[in-house]
C-alpha cells in the first residue's frame, strides 16, 4: 500500500492511493447490468462460443469469482444476455393498427438479431422468463387480443411470426453465399441441373444468370404472407 504524504509528512486524506485501487474501484462499480452488457459486447466481437466467465472477468477488469456476485452461473449469464437483446426489440402497441404494430415488431426483431448474430440460436433454445421477454410477449398477445383474435389464435399467430423471424434470420446468417456471388454460383451449377431432368430449377437458374431475378430472399415477403393470412383469419372470426 502506498499513501500520499501531505505537509509535514503526514498522510493527506485527499490524496489516498492503494496499489490495485483502480481494480478495487472497478469491482465496487460493477453491477449485473454492466456484466451483461460486457458479455453482449464480447459475444458480438468474438461469438458466443468465446464467451467464458474467465474472459468476461478479464474484460471488465476483475477476478472471475467477482462475477458471481452478479450472475449465479453461466446459465444465468446466458439468460441475462438473451433478455438484454430482447429489450432492444420494438414492443407492439396495444389498441392501434395491429398489422402495422406487428410489422414494426417483426422488422425490429430481425434488425436486432442481425446486430447480434449469436442471439438467434440462444433465444430460440432457452425458456426465457426475463422481464424484457415477458413484457414483449404480453404486449404481443395484448395487441392481437385487442384486434379481435382469441387467445388461442393469438398464441399461434405470434409463434408463427417468430418462427419466420428466427428461422429467416438464422438461414440468412448461415447461408454460404453472398448476393454478389449468386450469378457466378448459378453459372457454375447450371450444368448440374440440366433442363431434361430439372426443368424448373434450370429455368430459375437461367433467370439469375441473365439478371432477370436476383435470387435474394426477402424478409418482408414472408412477413406479409403471414400478416395477410392473419387478416383473413380475423375476418373469418368476425
Amino acid at each position: 500500500m502506498h499513501v500520499a504524504r501531505g505537509d509535514g509528512g503526514r498522510p493527506d486524506p485527499h490524496q489516498y492511493f492503494v496499489l490495485g485501487g483502480s481494480r478495487t474501484a472497478e469491482r465496487a462499480r460493477l453491477t449485473r447490468e454492466r456484466v451483461l452488457q460486457a458479455a453482449v459486447r464480447l459475444a458480438d466481437e468474438q461469438g458466443l462460443d468465446a464467451l467464458s466467465m474467465r474472459k468476461l472477468a478479464q474484460t471488465v477488469g476483475v477476478e472471475a469469482m467477482s462475477l458471481y456476485n452478479h450472475v449465479a452461473n453461466k446459465d444465468d449469464l446466458l439468460d441475462g444476455i438473451a433478455d438484454l437483446v430482447v429489450a432492444e426489440m420494438a414492443v407492439p402497441e396495444i389498441g392501434g393498427d395491429w398489422r402495422a404494430a406487428l410489422r414494426t415488431r417483426a422488422v425490429s426483431a430481425h434488425e436486432v438479431l442481425r446486430r447480434h448474430p449469436w442471439a438467434t440460436g440462444l433465444i430460440g433454445s432457452r425458456v426465457n422468463v426475463g422481464p424484457a421477454m415477458l413484457r414483449y410477449i404480453d404486449a404481443t398477445l395484448g395487441c392481437l387480443r385487442s384486434a379481435g383474435f382469441t387467445y388461442q389464435q393469438a398464441d399461434r399467430a405470434w409463434n408463427a411470426m417468430d418462427a419466420h423471424i428466427y428461422g429467416f434470420t438464422l438461414r440468412e446468417s448461415t447461408f454460404p453465399l453472398e448476393p454478389a456471388e449468386y450469378v457466378s454460383a448459378a453459372t457454375y451449377f447450371l450444368p448440374r441441373i440440366p433442363e431434361s431432368t430439372h426443368p424448373h430449377m434450370n429455368a430459375l437458374t437461367r433467370l439469375v444468370i441473365e439478371g432477370e431475378h436476383d435470387g435474394v430472399s426477402e424478409f418482408e415477403f414472408g412477413l406479409e404472407l403471414i400478416l395477410d393470412g392473419l387478416e383473413r383469419l380475423l375476418e373469418v372470426t368476425d
